[in-house]
């Protein structure tokens, strides 16, 4: 039996569930494990991206070296890039979903060697921009790219300045979107909602008005299950195409979201490098925790806590021998 969670792990835990999205967010990559220089403490610390998906990989990691292997656990949230500058310095030990980041990667990966690559999740993301399900029905001609601009008046707001409005979510997050609107030549303007919840939040608000809207949107997402969203087609990806952000004009690509530690952590941090290593699940189970965590209201410990005690078989097998 694992040692019960101290009251500091868990004021850690729900500090780091804070959003800190958008420009301007605080730099978190000074920021160590407060059990950092605990003598013969087993401790590990996580990032946490601001999005629920990401958060239930932490949640169900967090849960399991806790109670089955004996760590304490601290988890940190920070955007996505400054993240890896983080698990480059040692101020965390994993990054469990990146979501494709070559820049940093060449850096510190092949160059500095400070960074090892953990594996992949075992989830595919994909970005892409949606329009809601019943708009696509009564308006099949909408997915295709160019057809936007016809609509460009039905996704108007107040917001977006007399043109179409193309919902983002947090400023920090993977998108080309801007430079697809300018290159693409379309009668849009990018509006940011500033998180993923906001975004949330602004989605249902259409949905249960049955309004038409354009948001950038991605998978896995719990939120399909309750507002079905449809694909715009935009030109098709090709390997490079994404290559100078400035000049994108295609699609995003699908991507195997790819976990990654810490260079010392991954060669000295013994059954719990092992374990996240072998971490490794599918879009359904993570898109199960974050409903209960997004949706449901549950906490991320009661959420994980709910998956592992229903999932034993897929969990035992990512057990360090």
């Amino acid at each position: 039996m694992a040692r019960p969670r101290s009251p500091l792990v868990a004021l850690a835990s729900a500090t780091a569930l804070v959003a800190v999205a958008g420009c301007g967010a605080a730099d978190m990559t000074q920021q160590a494990s407060p059990f950092a220089n605990a003598r013969g403490a087993k401790t590990v610390t996580l990032s946490v991206q601001s999005w629920v998906g990401a958060q239930a990989n932490v949640a169900v990691a967090e849960y399991l070296l806790e109670h089955e292997l004996g760590y304490r656990v601290d988890t940190v949230q920070i955007d996505e890039v400054p993240a890896w500058d983080a698990l480059s310095q040692g101020r965390v030990d994993a990054i469990l979903e990146d979501w494709g980041h070559p820049e940093q990667e060449d850096r510190y990966v092949k160059e500095k060697k400070t960074i090892r690559p953990g594996g992949e999740l075992g989830v595919t993301g994909h970005i892409g921009w949606f329009v809601p399900t019943y708009f696509a029905k009564a308006h099949p001609d909408v997915t295709d790219w160019r057809n936007l601009d016809k609509y460009a008046d039905s996704f108007r707001t107040a917001e977006s300045g007399g043109k179409g409005q193309l919902l983002d979510g947090s400023p920090s997050y993977v998108t080309n979107d801007k430079a697809l609107v300018r290159n693409l030549g379309l009668d849009y303007q990018v509006v940011f909602s500033g998180s993923e919840a906001a975004q949330i939040t602004q989605i249902k608000q259409f949905a249960k008005s049955g309004k038409p809207f354009l948001t950038y949107w991605y998978k896995p997402q719990w939120l399909f299950e309750q507002v079905p969203m449809t694909e715009v087609k935009l030109p098709a990806y090709k390997e490079g195409c994404d290559a100078v952000p400035e000049k994108v004009a295609c699609a995003y690509p699908h991507t195997p979201l790819k976990k990654y530690l810490n260079a010392k952590f991954a060669g000295a941090g013994g059954k719990a490098a092992a374990f996240l290593k072998n971490f490794s699940w599918g879009t359904e189970d993570q898109n199960k925790v974050a409903l209960m965590i997004a949706d449901k209201k549950m906490s991320p410990k009661d959420a994980a806590k709910k998956w592992v005690d229903e999932n034993e078989k897929t969990w035992r097998a990512w057990m360090p021998r």
